[in-house]
């Protein structure tokens, strides 16, 4: 049986906040100053801000601008334990009207972000339960309109996917930073979307030949518990208050 690499993190976790509109302006100004607070925190090994869209179009007029996210990879569950106490962690919590946290074990990824390899190499393996799979790409720009063109039949094919538990678009900024959260209720779900939906195969097909990318990385992950309030991740109904293994 294959090792886990020293390179793995020992835990990501997603973390998402639902706001009141009112509050927007405060969360933009936490998305400029809390990057770099962010990164400094002992125990973080990479960390994004991100901001999300409704997952109905994956496209720059999904912008949800009341619910933002992070997501971080740490060096152990003991450093990760510590971010709700944490100054970024409390600001946040003082404009969220809702909140959830998901724990996650990286299962493959591979690409770049930002020119690293978050969560390194991870040996791949069975998993069982729901599992989370994470896109994230920098477009060329000169490729762009080809690809927003190519979204709306994926977008729509997810949407009716089996299995499918909950959806949601991120993004480091409103243009050209492109990302996609989805939640599967097993791997067999995300793996029968992925590779053998016609509209999503034809845009894996088209991808290399297209040059959308400058930089794109996919990764997936075990998902460990759920804390808080799911509905702020879009989670379908039939999943149920014991489908992550996870407490409210």
């Amino acid at each position: 049986m294959s090792q886990p690499s020293e390179d793995l993190p020992g835990l990501v976790t997603l973390h998402v906040w639902r706001i009141p509109r009112a509050a927007v302006p405060r969360a933009l100004a936490r998305m400029a100053t809390h990057p770099a607070r962010l990164r400094r925190r002992p125990g973080v090994r990479f960390a994004k801000l991100l901001g999300t869209g409704t997952g109905t179009g994956f496209g720059p007029g999904d912008v949800d601008l009341t619910r933002w996210a992070a997501l971080v990879a740490w060096d152990s569950p003991a450093a990760a334990a510590g971010f709700d106490a944490s100054p970024v962690g409390r600001s946040w919590a003082r404009i969220a009207r809702a909140a959830v946290r998901v724990e996650l074990r990286p299962l493959t990824s591979r690409g770049e972000w930002s020119g690293r390899r978050p969560f390194g190499d991870p040996p791949g393996g069975p998993a069982t339960g729901p599992v989370l799979a994470l896109t994230r790409a920098r477009l060329r720009a000169r490729r762009a309109v080809t690809f927003w063109r190519a979204v709306p039949p994926v977008a729509a094919a997810l949407r009716t996917a089996p299995g499918l538990l909950a959806r949601f678009g991120v993004g480091e900024a409103p243009l050209g930073w492109q990302g996609t959260v989805s939640v599967w209720r097993d791997p067999a779900d995300l793996v029968a979307f992925a590779y053998r939906h016609p509209e999503h195969r034809a845009a894996i097909t088209r991808t290399p030949t297209e040059g959308w990318y400058a930089e794109e990385l996919f990764a997936r992950f075990a998902v460990g518990d759920v804390v808080g309030d799911r509905t702020v991740l879009g989670w379908a109904a039939e999943g149920g208050p014991d489908t992550a293994r996870g407490h409210a």
